[in-house]
């Protein structure tokens, strides 16, 4: 069954050795809660509980007792912790006995002694300072009764000092079984020490020979003046000289002694001086050694003396004492000044912190020191934080004219990433930031991010010993566990509890400067207009880039994990969250915006080398510069414990959609200015061909300009491939990087896209198709030709092979830029052309037998030749212009139709092999 209380402890014992009967101070931990719980007590084995007085649960006065041990151990034992223990031991000296007329160096009160048993002082008769055993031989008592010895010898006593002393009596009760040679032995030494005393009356008389001299001297002469006066007439003279002797010799005795006894009197009182000096030397001593200490900063030293001084003398009614203990007083609330000083200076370390508070506390300083101490921290942090503000806006202003920091992280010097945390699973932190930065990068770094790097390792740095101050506080560990600061531990405990909210305001205080602070260099739209002034004052030339800020996220976020691993409760870092999301968002929302002016450049970066699939560099770079910024946002998307979705509010959601659209706008917007911009606008100097590239028909000329309507041609291709290809994926990323409304964007752009294509292939057919369109007619009635009166055709006129032929230019030119964009070219030039031509004949009025016969011939030709690009509206085209011309009735029409055909394929055989490719091949308009 466990006890209430720990076991007894004793660590502590003054003075640590003295003979028997020393009073000594034990000190040490649970030494019991009363008088009442002690139930022992021990030194060196002996019983010392009668002689003990408890004081308190760590101090017991006591008397030791003739203990048979010369040294042991010092046992205590209570009701409530049982049997104890020692960690020291007391060490017994054997006593030094002086006699009566022994030489000390001390002196001895002959008057008095001191009786042990009753702790008090008698006083006993000089008389009965006798020798123990007058006859010097083994006393052996009788069995006679007292009473029987008091009738045998009625009157009479047993004391050889009584004047009534009966020596049968004494040797009956002493030594009734004592042989005679023994009684023998007993006489030789009554004779020695009767000699003894001779000899000691000798010597006495030797020291006052002079004196006896002198009254030989006058008794002679008063003999001598009694023979010559006369006996009657010197009879009153002699008297008077009789008188005049004892006066001299009491003069004299008195001038003899009066030095030893003047001087015995004067050591007396100095030896009683030395005494209570000796005696009370701890108490005059005190101030100086007070003094001493402090200035060792041996400030336990000083508490412990101090203790005893106040336990001693803190109610003593001496004046001598009142006025040193006042002394000691005034030193000890010099010192409580002192410890308070420095338990408030700052910086100061939490060791430091703990020492000076309980320092203070044994003192018995008025007020809360430690909360004192709580609460000069907290104005010191945030002095620091406010100051380290002050000094890199100051920095800021200063170096603006000298040089702009660089905000581009593409340079090869780059930021090395921020060390983590060395802290333990207590503090998990405390501590600090260890990064191995380096100077180009102090100098690169924009001054806002510095300052926020340095005032999260100031925060970090500061605050774990701020809320470890506080902990310790809160449970009282800030003082001793003996049992006799359970008091002042239920004390702090007590102030803790009510004194809670005013910490809570304390911890959030230092957050939101923390939080306003980083807002003022980063975000100073989010502060409202009252704190501009106090939490900003940073100069907004430009804004940060997205990799600036996504470095500064990481940054707080390290902070907000090695504030988190305090144990703070969370609602006091919630905060710290939120501008955490909103540096995300503003991040994200920057990124994009410097990613689409990046596109815009793109079209700067256009060489307008055509690989073989009739594509630039432009939908790839265009691609990459997406993912890039994508890649550059993965830290910012992803969500760390405790964080919330980047996308949780509608309204970023709308934003990031819309810029997202934005940029992929650009990119359409720049691909039309490069299609559509003049000749003149288009730098050349760096412009090549792939030399993969088939250049069928010197399309793109040795000196490698491109025409308009070859740029139309490869920007077509390139609205293909982005439709096909690049858009998808891009919109794939979008997903896997958790964008919302990727169908919206892929939707937005997709119309748009398809809104430039359609624009520039009606661009590129006007170009093409209009020129051979208008070339038709004039050439149909060239030479004054009439339907109505021709000749028996004799096969395909001119005007039909030019216009095939440069519907061939039209073919080359687009196979050599793009082969897929070939079907589509083709097929509506096809469908122009047979429009063209079945408006023409429909608007003859009459054709004669050989004019049908030669209209047919070209529709058939024409229709023929180009069937593989043929499409419903270029078929319905020609049928109608076939129908527009009257049947032919007699078979010899027919043959001579399909001879004049077949005539005219074989002559142009060689021009219409690009019209003889695989059906397979085309695709859809």
């Amino acid at each position: 069954m466990s006890r209430a209380r720990q076991p007894p402890l004793v660590t502590g014992i003054s003075p640590n050795e003295g003979i028997s009967w020393t009073k000594v101070t034990i000190r040490g931990e649970n030494l019991g809660t009363g008088p009442t719980d002690l139930i022992g007590l021990t030194i060196c084995g002996h019983n010392c509980l009668l002689t003990a007085e408890w004081m308190s649960a760590s101090k017991i006065v006591c008397r030791v007792g003739q203990a048979k041990n010369d040294k042991g151990d010092i046992i205590v034992t209570t009701k409530s912790g049982g049997k104890g223990t020692s960690t020291v031991s007391f060490k017994l000296l054997k006593p030094e006995k002086i006699g009566i007329l022994d030489q000390s160096a001390v002196w001895v009160d002959e008057m008095n002694y001191y009786d042990m048993r009753t702790d008090r002082n008698k006083g006993i008769p000089p008389l009965s300072l006798r020798p123990a055993n007058p006859l010097g031989i083994e006393i052996d008592k009788g069995r006679f009764p007292q009473k029987d010895l008091e009738a045998l010898f009625p009157g009479m006593s047993a004391d050889f000092t009584s004047e009534n002393f009966s020596a049968a009596w004494y040797l009956i009760e002493n030594h009734s079984t004592t042989s005679f040679d023994q009684l023998k032995t007993a006489v030789v030494n009554l004779k020695k020490q009767a000699n003894k005393k001779n000899e000691g009356s000798l010597a006495y008389v030797k020291g006052g020979l002079s004196t006896f001299f002198e009254a030989q001297d006058a008794l002679s002469a008063i003999h001598q003046k009694l023979e010559a006066d006369g006996t009657e007439k010197v009879e009153g003279s002699m008297t008077q000289k009789l008188e005049n002797v004892l006066n001299r010799a009491s003069n004299t005795a008195d001038t003899l002694f009066q030095e030893v006894l003047g001087r015995k009197d004067k050591a007396d009182s100095t030896r009683n001086a030395l005494n209570v000096l000796q005696r009370f030397k701890f108490l005059f001593n005190l101030p100086l050694n007070i003094e001493r200490n402090i200035q060792k900063g041996d400030y336990d030293v000083v508490i412990n003396d101090y203790e005893k001084a106040k336990s001693l003398f803190g109610k003593t009614e001496v004046q001598v004492f009142k006025k040193y203990y006042a002394e000691v007083e005034t030193r000890i609330e010099a010192l409580r000044e002192l410890l308070l000083d420095k338990l408030l200076e700052t910086p100061s370390t939490l060791h430091d912190q703990k020492r000076y508070i309980r320092y203070l506390s044994d003192l018995h300083a008025p007020g809360d020191p430690a909360w004192q101490c709580i609460g000069a921290q907290h104005q010191w942090i945030l002095q620091l934080m406010h100051n380290c503000k002050e000094s890199y806006v100051k920095e800021q202003k200063g170096n603006t004219l000298l040089h702009s920091p660089m905000l581009d992280l593409d340079s090869d010097v780059r930021p090395s990433p921020i060390g983590h945390l060395s802290q333990t699973a207590s503090l998990k932190r405390g501590s600090s930031f260890q990064s191995g930065r380096d100077d180009a990068w102090r100098y690169k770094a924009p001054q806002q991010v510095v300052f926020v790097e340095k005032l999260t390792k100031l925060v970090v740095s500061q605050l774990p010993n701020f809320w470890k101050l506080w902990i310790s506080y809160v449970n009282g560990s800030l003082f001793s566990e003996t049992a006799e600061k359970s008091g002042q531990m239920e004390r702090s405990k007590k102030n803790a509890r009510q004194r809670q909210n005013d910490f809570k305001k304390m911890i959030q205080e230092v957050m939101h400067s923390l939080v306003k602070l980083i807002r003022g260099a980063l975000l100073p739209f989010s502060l409202r207009e009252g704190e501009s002034r106090q939490y900003g004052g940073w100069e907004m030339k430009s804004e940060l880039s997205g990799q600036w800020l996504t470095h500064v996220i990481q940054t707080v976020r390290l902070s907000y994990e090695s504030l988190a691993a305090l144990e703070i409760p969370n609602d006091m870092l919630q905060i710290i969250q939120d501008l955490i999301l909103d540096l995300r968002v503003r991040c994200i929302i920057v990124t994009l915006q410097h990613t689409a002016e990046d596109i815009k450049r793109l079209a700067e970066k256009e060489d307008w080398v055509v690989d073989n699939e009739g594509l630039t560099s432009l939908p790839s770079q265009f691609e990459q510069c997406i993912i890039r910024a994508l890649q550059s946002l993965k830290t910012v998307l992803d969500c760390k414990p405790g964080e919330a979705s980047v996308f949780q509010q509608q309204k970023t959601q709308e934003d990031v959609c819309q810029l997202s659209i934005g940029i992929m706008q650009v990119f359409i917007d720049c691909l039309e200015q490069l299609s559509t911009k003049p000749d003149g606008d288009i730098d050349t100097a760096h412009l090549s061909v792939d030399v993969s590239s088939p250049d069928l028909f010197g399309s793109i000329h040795e000196d490698s300009s491109l025409s308009s309507e070859q740029r139309l041609l490869i920007a077509l291709s390139n609205c293909r491939y982005l439709e096909r290809h690049t858009f998808l994926n891009i919109a794939e990323h979008f997903e896997k990087h958790g964008f919302q409304g990727v169908e919206k964007i892929t939707q937005v752009s997709m119309e748009s896209l398809k809104e430039l294509d359609q624009r520039l292939f009606e661009m590129y057919i006007e170009f093409k198709a209009d020129p051979i369109v208008g070339s038709l007619e004039p050439g149909i009635y060239a030479g004054y030709f009439d339907w109505k009166d021709c000749l028996v055709p004799a096969g395909v006129r001119n005007y039909l092979k030019e216009a095939l032929v440069n519907i061939i230019a039209v073919h080359a030119e687009v196979f050599t830029i793009s082969k897929d964009l070939v079907p589509r070219v083709m097929s509506r030039v096809v469908e122009a052309v047979s429009e063209e031509l079945s408006r023409l004949m429909q608007c003859v009025s009459f054709f004669s037998k050989n004019g049908a016969l030669q209209a047919r011939l070209e529709i058939c030709a024409l229709r023929d030749t180009v069937a593989i690009y043929l499409t419903p509206e270029s078929n319905s085209s020609f049928k109608q212009a076939l129908e527009a011309l009257p049947q032919l009735s007699s078979g010899t029409d027919k043959k001579l139709l399909e001879e004049l055909l077949n005539k005219f394929k074989s002559s142009m055989h060689l021009q219409l092999t690009c019209f003889q490719a695989s059906s397979s091949a085309m695709m859809k308009t």
